[in-house]
């Protein structure tokens, strides 16, 4: 909840007056509505945040203190959440984490294997080779199996990367039970930014197919600490400031739950893997314009950040973010380009193209401020130095 008297665009500029520009702003506060929204639509679901949308390690904090647990996929992540969480942690659980981590990455370095072995980890698998390796460089993990699952709608698609196909899964499950592991459950991902419902029915009823199958063959799934089968809904929920035709989060937990408990009839443990929708719209970035030009009777702004910076989700996340004036006055079509010497580097094009909308800002002088919002994730996760320009700074509200 707010402070009385709080003024979020007064704060946001006294923050770009203090730290400079840019400077990307992540509410905590919003980060725990996220979270808190999340629990009470899908309650008994345990959030497993996938630090690879904001690798902030205030998030981190924020988010244990929470109730979270965390989808790694490296080793600096894993690092980066063990140092922040384990001296909160019993004694006991310093070098037993399941419950704390999946490594979710289903292809990792020799090395990460060898590494992650202390910890007991819980990892994911998706085909023969993976299996092997693991074996001989990181024997005392749990698996969890991941399946290919459609991916239809959704903004990314990660099914033409990883997952067991429906062919293969069976057979991957046996030859792990060989190797004298335990497959404690499974797990699918539906694509980032999905907005197909459809997705979810498939990949349940096929997660169904498979346990079904497992148990025909005598092999039981389930959690060595619980004794129930994980299953994995991974992530993809839409963030509904994205778009306006972005469906409602509780429409689709509502869906979801029904089908789980339609789909399963034996207890389940269920764990998700929530990225975007848990600090997506916690955070909002502000520039500043460095430049103004007149090209062909049209104006052009520059800023300090661009698409090889903050903007990079324009490029890997295919969103768009749009750039507002802190101030009131008449609006024009403007383009804006970052600060990189590459004119690839445009953040509003001056386009006809409605994919691609071009700034409408007031006349903006140098060194004003604009800021954009919804921009907490997969933003300063793939930003860059290129052409030498600074990331942005962070800086975080308790408030």
């Amino acid at each position: 909840m707010e402070k009385e008297g709080y003024n979020r665009l007064e704060t946001l500029q006294k923050i770009a007056h203090q730290q400079g520009t840019p400077v990307m702003v992540i509410d905590l506060e919003q980060v725990r509505r996220n979270y808190r929204r999340f629990q009470k639509n899908l309650p008994g679901v345990q959030i497993y945040y996938a630090v690879k949308a904001n690798p902030a390690p205030e998030v981190v904090r924020t988010l244990y203190q929470m109730g979270a647990s965390f989808d790694v996929a490296s080793l600096p992540e894993f690092h980066l959440v063990r140092d922040n969480i384990k001296h909160l942690l019993p004694q006991e659980q310093q070098e037993f984490i399941w419950d704390k981590i999946i490594y979710a990455h289903p292809v990792k370095m020799i090395n990460t294997l060898h590494e992650l072995e202390p910890f007991k980890p819980l990892v994911v698998y998706d085909n023969f080779d993976e299996l092997e390796k693991i074996k001989k460089h990181c024997p005392s993990a749990g698996l969890v199996l991941r399946l290919e699952v459609p991916n239809e709608g959704s903004a990314v698609n990660l099914s033409s990367k990883f997952g067991a196909s429906q062919e293969d899964a069976l057979a991957l499950i046996v030859k792990a039970n060989e190797a004298g592991f335990t497959v404690e459950g499974l797990s699918f991902h539906v694509g980032s930014q999905c907005t197909n419902f459809t997705n979810y029915h498939q990949a349940l009823s096929l997660c169904a197919a498979v346990f079904e199958a497992a148990e025909e063959k005598g092999i039981t799934l389930g959690n060595s600490r619980t004794g129930r089968r994980i299953l994995d809904i991974g992530g993809g929920f839409p963030v509904e400031e994205y778009s306006a035709g972005a469906p409602r989060f509780e429409v689709l937990a509502e869906n979801l739950l029904k089908q789980i408990q339609a789909i399963f009839s034996e207890e389940i443990e269920v764990i998700a893997e929530p990225g975007r929708f848990l600090v997506a719209n916690a955070g909002t970035l502000i520039v500043s314009v460095i430049g103004r030009a007149f090209r062909h009777g049209k104006i052009a702004y520059y800023i300090d950040d661009g698409l090889y910076g903050t903007f990079s989700g324009q490029v890997f996340d295919h969103q768009l973010y749009t750039l507002k004036s802190f101030r009131d006055g008449p609006g024009e079509i403007c383009t804006i380009f970052g600060p990189t010497c590459d004119g690839f580097d445009t953040v509003s094009p001056n386009t006809n193209d409605p994919q691609y909308p071009p700034g409408y800002l007031p006349r903006m002088e140098l060194g004003e401020f604009l800021y954009a919002e919804n921009m907490g994730a997969y933003t300063l996760a793939s930003a860059s130095n290129f052409n030498g320009f600074p990331l942005a700074k962070v800086v975080c509200l308790n408030h």
